[in-house]
């Protein structure tokens, strides 16, 4: 996708098939706000007279996850990224859905067991997201009693992050660190957890 006309076709194309506009956004890799925006433009006259002034970005690693290979590789700085600051752990947890691919690799490199958590941006359309709740896989690892990373691909405000770390705080386990593949916005910490990344976008 190289321009905002991509991404409206995109979005208009996701919305048709039946996803929320939280799942939206977290498949285009932008904020929740955007890609109602952009669902909203996708008729053929709004797309073509409506732009908005906007400081969200879209990102595009489809070239990384494409390809098992560069996927691993990534993974493996990823995982490097973590140890180098943290040490080891027992649990890496991916956040659905583009989370989950990088974690599975950083899980593999540092022979950590697997968790899942899908948040609640998921089922989110429109109306307060508090209302809604998100899960854990009952088909991954537990996160209870034990020391975990959190994976995801971007993070554009910390919402997201925020929530994982809560649920897993929650259910008993102790979050020691994040790793993502590209920060928006230049994110330390989350609740008190250290966040690594690999790219930070910053503006000038």
């Amino acid at each position: 996708m190289k321009n905002v006309d991509d991404l409206i076709e995109n979005a208009a194309s996701l919305a048709e098939r039946g996803l929320s506009k939280g799942e939206i956004a977290d498949e285009l890799n932008v904020s929740r706000e955007t890609a109602r925006w952009l669902v909203e433009r996708s008729g053929a006259a709004a797309a073509a007279t409506s732009r908005r002034d906007s400081d969200d970005i879209h990102v595009d690693w489809s070239a990384v996850g494409a390809d098992s290979g560069r996927l691993g590789h990534v993974g493996a700085a990823l995982a490097d990224l973590l140890v180098d600051a943290n040490g080891t752990v027992d649990v890496t947890v991916g956040i659905e859905k583009a989370g989950v691919p990088l974690a599975t690799a950083v899980a593999s490199e540092l022979e950590t067991d697997l968790a899942t958590y899908t948040p609640r941006k998921h089922q989110w359309e429109e109306g307060d997201i508090e209302d809604l709740g998100g899960s854990f896989s009952r088909n991954f690892a537990s996160v209870e009693d034990r020391d975990c990373y959190v994976v995801d691909d971007t993070v554009t405000s910390g919402t997201t992050l925020t929530e994982t770390i809560d649920a897993i705080r929650e259910r008993g386990g102790n979050p020691v660190a994040c790793a993502i593949l590209v920060d928006k916005r230049g994110v330390d910490e989350v609740e008190g957890v250290p966040v690594h990344s690999l790219v930070q976008v910053i503006r000038v």
